[in-house]
């Protein structure tokens, strides 16, 4: 249904859900449109709770800069509530940036994702909203999900007066740049049928955002830019990981070879960076959400194509927990082994598909006693990443682990340290201190590429650092 929206002022904004996207998104969008009024809603009182603490320290989302924006804005013009009737009622633009995580059971598991939150949004949005509402696709959804939105809401406005437009309006967010993305983005992308709501919604971003970096297209080009946008960056990531491990066959170095390869300007020195592995909430649903995609329309070969990064994803950090367990004589059963970094990357507290989780399974597994360090990941989450391996009490339990709130204890008696995040207070370590703390032989397992493995070694520390061959090893 179009509806004439020129003369419609915005002066109510919603955003269900206030989570990663949700929390940051709005925060930039009240603190660059002083005069309307931006409520983020969740049903998880407690982390309403945690956006609304006196201390900003505490707010549930680390990311540079958003703290800043918070203290601008909130309870001003921003402000987070659990009250969903008041919000979705008062609203004239609704965002819908809901959890979609990857179907469990049923049809689908595995790569599809689960939209019953959205589905509930949408039923929400249908049962509670007055006069005209535009609502917007935050959430990383499976193409032509807009159309269960648009079917759900234009039954429920049969019988009465409402009335919606629905747009797609995807973010395209790096954890840890995700304020500098949301204030300097490469582009704002708007999928809709009904031109007058997108154009409104063009409008707010015009606040801050150039209008030719501001494209639109129809909802399902939209949605699906969003899935093969991060299924090309992973795809990189996943590319230049498989050549990690044939510079450690051949004797090359993988740092070199990426430099080589990044000055080429067709290709571009972006996400190649190798490592343990991509994570965070997006690339590997979005890229199982495409297999699916791909074989529901009988493109076998094509999904083939793209789950293939999955795999290569999945290996590379297999490959490295067996790299450190035969480093370790082939054992780590009873050994001290520090992880530092425990977020999939630095500058964010995200945990969501953190390499580290998987390493650290699979070295609990072997009967290693593992110390974690990080300086943003709070107790609780390792607590729920770890759940199924018992935490270190003190005794001499295999299979354990415990945070560590100080380097120094992370480290004293261990048999090796790996680092797992590109944290960079990590680059700054005393290694001397270290080596002296440390049992020996002590290694160190560089999986980002970013410590000097020159000053490590000089300190008495052994040192593998991810794609970096032996030049002198006879192929």
């Amino acid at each position: 249904m179009t509806n004439k929206l020129d003369s419609i002022q915005i002066s109510n904004i919603c955003c269900i859900g206030a989570g990663y996207v949700g929390g940051p998104t709005m925060a930039v969008i009240a603190d660059k449109c002083s005069d309307i009024r931006v409520t983020v809603v969740d049903m998880n009182l407690k982390r309403i709770n945690s956006w609304n603490d006196e201390n900003l320290d505490q707010i549930p989302i680390f990311e540079p800069g958003l703290k800043e924006i918070i203290q601008r804005t909130r309870n001003k013009n921003l402000f987070f509530t659990d009250n969903m009737e008041d919000s979705i009622k008062n609203a004239d633009i609704i965002f819908i940036s809901v959890n979609t995580p990857i179907k469990k059971t049923g049809l689908g598991a595995g790569f599809a994702s689960d939209l019953k939150w959205v589905e509930k949004c949408s039923r929400q949005i249908g049962e509670m909203a007055t006069g005209h509402t535009i609502v917007v696709e935050k959430s990383t959804l499976p193409v032509r999900t807009a159309k269960v939105i648009k079917e759900i809401l234009f039954s429920s406005a049969l019988n009465n007066k409402k009335t919606f437009s629905i747009l797609s309006n995807p973010e395209f967010l790096a954890e840890g740049t995700a304020v500098n993305d949301l204030v300097n983005p490469d582009r704002v992308l708007i999928g809709g049928e009904d031109e007058n709501a997108i154009e409104v919604l063009s409008k707010i971003y015009r606040n801050w955002v150039a209008s030719q970096k501001i494209l639109t297209t129809n909802l399902w080009s939209s949605e699906l830019s969003k899935l093969v946008a991060n299924a090309f960056l992973a795809q990189r990531v996943s590319s230049i990981n498989s050549i990690s491990a044939l510079c450690e066959a051949t004797g090359a170095n993988v740092k070199e070879v990426s430099n080589a390869v990044g000055l080429d300007k067709r290709i571009g020195n972006k996400f190649l960076n190798s490592g343990p592995g991509f994570g965070g909430s997006c690339f590997k649903k979005d890229i199982l959400n495409l297999v699916y995609l791909c074989r529901f329309f009988n493109l076998d070969e094509v999904a083939d194509f793209w789950y293939q990064i999955v795999l290569i994803n999945d290996w590379q950090q297999k490959r490295i927990y067996e790299v450190i367990v035969r480093k370790l004589f082939g054992n780590v059963s009873g050994k001290v082994i520090t992880i530092l970094g425990f977020a999939f990357k630095s500058n964010t507290n995200d945990t969501r598909e953190s390499p580290a989780i998987k390493i650290a399974n699979y070295l609990l597994v072997e009967g290693a006693n593992l110390r974690i360090h990080d300086p943003k990941v709070s107790y609780e989450q390792i607590s729920i990443d770890l759940k199924g391996f018992q935490e270190y009490k003190g005794d001499e339990s295999i299979g354990s682990w415990q945070q560590c709130l100080k380097i120094s204890d992370a480290v004293r008696d261990s048999d090796a340290i790996v680092l797992a995040t590109e944290w960079e207070d990590y680059n700054k370590l005393d290694w001397g201190e270290i080596s002296s703390l440390m049992k020996t032989p002590g290694w160190v397992f560089d999986t980002r590429k970013t410590l000097n493995g020159k000053e490590i070694k000089n300190n008495g520390l052994k040192y593998w650092g991810l794609g970096e061959g032996d030049e002198k090893k006879e192929v």
